[in-house]
């Protein structure tokens, strides 16, 4: 996730210039990432976030109406990461076996950019009443679309729903896995290897053929034994 910058005018002091402005915009949006990292989205209010941004409320109310729409920038922000990346791996692909990996490779760098908003990113995921879940829904949807459009490319049939759904799912829950107990959300490099692997082995018999799990037996440490 692109990083935010916090500085910017002094509390309560109008911006001089357009420059100005876009600062004191991010310090409010990386505020309410903070406030979002450790109450979640119920938690959410403008006094947390204008506390955490050191702003007066005049100045929170010149940029944004509520507490809710700096998270929806956020939220875009993450779906736009998320989404981009698959569509780049996806693009470097020229066989299956390294579209899966290239799709978790995605995943696994979306993760390491939200810190520790990730955890109250992944606990609202399924949650109707989040602002999350729906874009959550957005970016499947376009990823779905995105898999589909490369399955035809490389001469393959579409994958069911319930097969890519998996594969997803499985990208999902090994990167909140090992991204939850993790501190600021930042895992080992040795649960992110042993996360790759396991993402691997998950997609490429969720959305592969005989042909591709032969193929991934001839790369090293795919399915060796873990030790």
């Amino acid at each position: 996730m692109t990083q935010l910058s916090t500085t910017g005018s002094r509390r309560g002091r109008p911006p001089q210039t357009e420059q100005q402005a876009d600062q004191v915009r991010a310090r409010i949006v990386l505020a309410t990432s903070e406030v979002f990292a450790e109450h979640g989205s119920r938690g959410l209010n403008v006094a947390r976030v204008i506390e955490k941004a050191g702003l007066a409320r005049p100045t929170f109310y010149r940029y944004f109406a509520n507490a809710t729409e700096p998270l929806h920038a956020l939220l875009t922000l993450s779906n736009d990461d998320l989404v981009g990346g698959v569509r780049s791996a996806l693009e470097r692909s020229e066989e299956p076996v390294q579209l899966g990996i290239n799709m978790i490779e995605a995943y696994l760098y979306w993760a390491s950019g939200h810190g520790p908003m990730l955890g109250p990113l992944f606990a609202e995921l399924h949650d109707p009443g989040s602002p999350v879940s729906a874009y959550r829904e957005r970016a499947l949807d376009d990823i779905r679309v995105l898999v589909r459009a490369k399955f035809a490319e490389l001469g393959r049939p579409a994958p069911s729903d319930l097969n890519l759904d998996t594969a997803l799912q499985i990208c999902e829950f090994v990167v909140f896995r090992i991204s939850a107990g993790a501190p600021h959300g930042e895992p080992e490099p040795a649960a992110i290897a042993e996360a790759r692997l396991t993402m691997i082995r998950g997609v490429l018999v969720t959305l592969g053929r005989r042909e591709d799990v032969e193929l991934a037996l001839g790369i090293a440490g795919v399915f060796d034994p873990m030790e």
